[in-house]
């Protein structure tokens, strides 16, 4: 029960962030991405939101590949957590990170969503031998 509430939640915070991307909060978004990324900031934050959407609705309702959901989503979380990283160097606001206290307190919650996604969906378990 407590594992279901938990990647219910995480998939509700992926649609809104991935809708948050695509709409209200797209240029805050930005300040997230690295200037060393090889493509123009809207289109990563774009294409971000579309992978978060799918992430977030796959965690809801793909039960029966809830294994291979949470990997990628952990997966996700790591890939863009250079992009936290930046914001601290680079002290960008965004998100109410308007202090390098705040932004370095942030990087903190990625291995925890990234555990959250792990353990939700029991996707360490997929590498467990039998």
């Amino acid at each position: 029960m407590i594992k279901n509430t938990i990647r219910i939640v995480l998939g509700a915070f992926m649609l809104l962030a991935g809708i948050g991307h695509l709409t209200y909060a797209r240029e805050t978004f930005q300040a997230q991405v690295p200037d060393w990324i090889p493509l123009s900031k809207d289109f990563v934050v774009l294409a971000s939101g579309v992978v978060e959407i799918l992430l977030g609705l796959a965690m809801i309702f793909l039960t029966k590949k809830k294994k291979a959901v949470g990997l990628i989503l952990a997966v996700f979380f790591v890939l863009v957590f250079p992009g936290n990283i930046a914001q601290y160097i680079e002290h960008r606001d965004g998100f109410g990170l308007d202090t390098d206290s705040k932004r370095l307190i942030r990087l903190f919650f990625q291995p925890v969503l990234i555990f959250f996604a792990l353990y939700s969906t029991d996707a360490l378990k997929k590498f467990k031998r039998s």
